[in-house]
């Protein structure tokens, strides 16, 4: 009786070890093969074959579809460069030039992955419509209130994370530092 008690405690631990090791690695995007440059992370593998367990159980959960390897890489910012989490009350810059891709997208999400809800119904740019300074790069104000210029309001969220996708670029699994991917800089600003 000892010993069935003991091999059945032992097991409860190791699933609940297991299960909650799954469950943080699954809810926090941790995943393996990551790319990150600056506050930007990609994880060019999630679009191949070669996708790890974790990732494909994240996509799996989400419901996402990651950008495959021959269109392009999705990188993603929760925080600015200093390390602090993006917060939709505070004025954020996003400034400099995107790596070398046909076309580019800049969306805005909430941390479930919803585009974040505002007056003006923007939630993104593309590289087609943003308006750029006489040297090819741009800034982007991030922020609760409207200002001129390129603007992508947080409707005063808590919380949210930039996705930066480029399509048609030679980005990829070679990338490792800002020298072979030039990423826009995130500084935050002014907080209400």
């Amino acid at each position: 009786m000892r010993l069935l008690f003991g091999t059945v405690f032992a097991l409860a631990i190791a699933a609940a070890i297991g299960l909650g090791a799954t469950w943080i690695a699954l809810t926090r995007g941790t995943a393996y093969g990551g790319v990150t440059i600056g506050a930007w992370t990609a994880w060019p593998k999630n679009g191949t074959p070669g996708i790890d367990p974790y990732a494909r159980a994240m996509v799996a959960r989400t419901g996402e579809l990651p950008v495959g390897s021959g269109d392009g890489v999705a990188f993603f910012a929760r925080t600015d460069d200093a390390g602090q989490p993006l917060d939709g009350r505070c004025d954020v810059l996003l400034s400099g030039i995107t790596p070398q891709a046909r076309f580019w997208t800049l969306t805005l999400y909430d941390p479930e992955g919803r585009l974040v809800a505002n007056l003006v119904q923007r939630q993104g740019f593309t590289s087609q419509e943003i308006i750029r300074k006489a040297d090819g790069s741009f800034d982007v104000t991030v922020g609760p209130r409207a200002r001129p210029g390129n603007w992508l309001p947080t409707g005063g969220v808590e919380k949210y994370l930039l996705a930066l996708r480029l399509y048609d670029t030679p980005i990829g699994m070679a990338t490792r530092t800002g020298r072979d991917a030039p990423m826009p800089s995130i500084v935050k600003r002014a907080c209400l």
